[in-house]
């Protein structure tokens, strides 16, 4: 539900990434009042406070309080994040398991809880809890690109894919999934030229070549290019080669 006032936002979001655990008055303090914003001088009364206008918001019962801090009393399906996790590991296996279809439809309903970005109002956008589900995020939307390809729609996923490869450079199993879309798609020529792309930018970067992975696609281009000019040519002969 919406709540006014980004400190009572960035209250209930560190309750919530807790997963019903209890989250001391001290963490507290340091999620609601921002980095270089100084905190209240009765820190312990204006936490209070807030605790008190979200349990007005929610209901008293959603915020229970004990062992020096609170906890938020809900399921952790009802959660955003976890309800996210939970989806997009399902949608993972059922990729995993050659199931695409049941995978597509779980990473939909994955992805469609995702708002804007991760933890927000939190001071640094939620430390390392945000880091990982920024990083889960973008592992769903990698996977249900996939889950498109499994499903003989390379075309559909290319538009994303391009994005999100452009977006992360260094990223070597999206790009990856991006030459195989193109490859599937009849498009060698271009898949050609998107390694060479990634390879310069890993050289510049990292001062790396591509890994295995990567290098097996690249070969795998080639061939097809060659295989393809090989059966031009013939064709070139036979179109040629005088009647008899």
């Amino acid at each position: 539900m919406p709540l006014g006032g980004a400190r009572l936002r960035a209250l209930l979001t560190a309750l919530a990434v807790a997963g019903g655990s209890t989250v001391s008055t001290e963490a507290l303090v340091r999620s609601v009042w921002a980095a270089g914003e100084d905190p209240p001088t009765e820190e312990v009364a204006a936490l209070q406070a807030l605790v008190g206008r979200l349990r007005r918001a929610l209901g008293r019962e959603a915020v229970a309080s004990g062992a020096g801090g609170y906890r938020l009393v809900a399921d952790r399906d009802d959660i955003d994040l976890f309800r996210f996790e939970r989806l997009a590991d399902d949608g993972a296996r059922a990729l995993a398991d050659g199931d695409a279809e049941k995978a597509a439809g779980q990473l939909d309903d994955a992805l469609a809880l995702w708002r804007g970005p991760a933890l927000a109002d939190l001071p640094d956008g939620g430390g390392a809890t945000g880091v990982r589900a920024r990083a889960r995020h973008l592992a769903a939307r990698r996977d249900r690109l996939a889950a498109d390809c499994a499903l003989s729609r390379p075309e559909t996923a290319l538009p994303a894919l391009r994005e999100l490869a452009a977006a992360h450079p260094l990223d070597e199993p999206l790009h990856a999934l991006h030459l195989r879309a193109l490859r599937d798609a009849g498009r060698t020529a271009e898949a050609l030229a998107a390694y060479e792309e990634v390879r310069v930018t890993l050289a510049d970067r990292l001062g790396t070549d591509p890994g295995p992975e990567l290098r097996a696609l690249h070969a795998e281009f080639l061939a097809l290019i060659n295989i393809s000019r090989c059966r031009t040519r013939r064709r070139r002969k036979a179109r040629e080669a005088p009647d008899r």
